[in-house]
């Protein structure tokens, strides 16, 4: 039996390096895999989110995170907005890269 093809998306360090471990490097490699997924597809907590963010429930958030309704500025100084008359509501998916939270902006509901 030959050994499995590495997925073109991997990096060539990783697609090198890893068949070059051994049984118990694997493992270990393969749990951290697991746990890293785990965490970057975690839900986030609603206190983590912005005031104007509403979770909302979309079976297109596959575990990735929180998907959210949110109102915001536009950043224009002179838009009614920067009084509080905000825009959208608009889809945002909220999720961690490094441990920092990050927002994908998704378009309206």
């Amino acid at each position: 039996m030959a050994p499995p093809e590495p997925p073109s998306l991997l990096p060539k360090y990783l697609a090198e390096g890893i068949p070059k471990q051994d049984l118990e490097t694997l493992r270990a490699i393969q749990s951290f895999v697991d746990k890293l997924i785990e965490y970057r597809t975690q839900p986030v907590d609603s206190d983590e989110l912005p005031e104007t963010a509403e979770p909302v429930e979309d079976e297109s958030a596959d575990g990735k995170g929180t998907i959210v309704k949110e109102m915001v500025t536009c950043g224009d100084e002179n838009c009614s907005c920067a009084d509080g008359d905000l825009h959208g509501p608009y889809l945002y998916r909220y999720y961690r890269v490094d441990g920092e939270l990050t927002s994908e902006y998704l378009g309206k509901p």
